[in-house]
């Protein structure tokens, strides 16, 4: 594994407010690496830092082994994409692809092959003498892609890029830019909060709060396997046990299932979840139907549970329970995730 950059023992602090907080991480070369957290949680920050737009207040960054902490941004060899867009909106498409290239002095000969191949490759050479305001915006964003990786940067960096365009075209851009950075071998740093864009498109999570990684591993690996209560709970689990020995357990929604007095939900499990519980709402969505109940923990706390369940795999059982219904709340036991304090 070869490292395109590294944070070692960095810190950002605004006067008492600390940012980030000690952060040691690799950015691993070729691949697509997602910073994930609500607002606030420092990721931003951390890009900022990578792109030397922010110095941190203590540590080191390193850039293909460089030490690169105090380098001004026009000296790394980045690209960064805005959820803004930034582009010139006197120049045309092609002049903004470019702009990076002209600053560098590449010959005019050179600089348009690259323009026109970077336009080529986010599908929008037949745009090249369109001006901005000319564009939608799922457009301008590939634009400012465009530009972002004409200068061939050492790692691309995108901060909250798809968080102004609409559901659809968020969609769409996604596999956008994992084809672009499968064709390109980028090293490509992404910021976001949303948990499913992060999912979708990383090759590494960075799930971080408060300024520190709170867990770093491929999609799968941090969405079957989150590390602590934050992680689980940011990542959409919705069911927490306190157990006896003070440890805690935690269920997805769509792993729980209702079991009634006289009936199954495919069988109660051998081993794993088997909880009393009280409905206290019932609520049919076409596509799912979703209990939510009542419960008491193996430590004696009172706790809501939810489990949704798809249409097609109903049981006649679930879909007639009401509050008040006394039920079981079941899981099996490869369900259920143990999390660290």
């Amino acid at each position: 594994m070869t490292n395109a950059a590294e944070f070692s023992g960095v810190t950002q602090s605004y006067g008492e407010t600390i940012a980030v907080d000690n952060l040691n991480l690799q950015i691993e070369e070729g691949k697509l690496t997602t910073l994930l957290g609500p607002s606030g949680c420092g990721k931003t920050t951390t890009l900022r830092m990578l792109a030397g737009y922010i110095t941190p207040s203590a540590g080191t960054i390193t850039i293909n082994g460089v030490d690169a902490t105090r380098l001004p941004p026009e000296k790394r060899n980045l690209g960064m994409v805005f959820q803004s867009y930034a582009l010139f909106p006197h120049l045309t498409v092609a002049d903004n692809v470019g702009f990076g290239l002209k600053l560098r002095k590449v010959p005019a000969a050179k600089r348009r092959e690259l323009v026109l191949h970077n336009l080529d490759l986010v599908g929008l050479a037949h745009l090249a003498d369109r001006k901005p305001k000319a564009l939608s915006g799922g457009q301008q964003q590939r634009v400012a892609l465009a530009r972002a990786i004409a200068i061939s940067p050492s790692l691309l960096l995108l901060d909250e890029p798809l968080s102004n365009l609409d559901a659809r075209l968020r969609v769409q851009m996604r596999s956008e830019i994992r084809r672009i950075q499968a064709e390109t071998g980028l090293t490509v740093v992404l910021v976001t909060h949303d948990q499913e864009e992060a999912l979708e498109m990383s090759d590494v999570m960075v799930v971080m709060r408060a300024g520190k990684v709170m867990q770093t591993g491929a999609p799968a690996t941090v969405f079957t396997a989150p590390a602590n209560r934050f992680v689980a709970d940011f990542l959409g689990y919705e069911n927490f046990l306190a157990t006896a020995d003070g440890s805690l357990l935690t269920v997805r929604p769509e792993h729980l299932r209702v079991g009634t007095a006289g009936g199954t939900t495919g069988g109660a499990p051998a081993t794993g979840l088997n909880l009393p519980a009280v409905v206290t709402d019932s609520v049919y969505r076409g596509v799912d139907h979703i209990v939510t109940m009542t419960a008491t923990d193996a430590a004696g706390q009172q706790t809501t549970l939810v489990s949704t369940t798809r249409r097609d795999t109903l049981s006649s059982d679930q879909s007639g329970v009401r509050p008040g219904d006394r039920v079981l709340a079941q899981a099996r036991d490869h369900e259920i995730v143990r999390l660290a304090a």
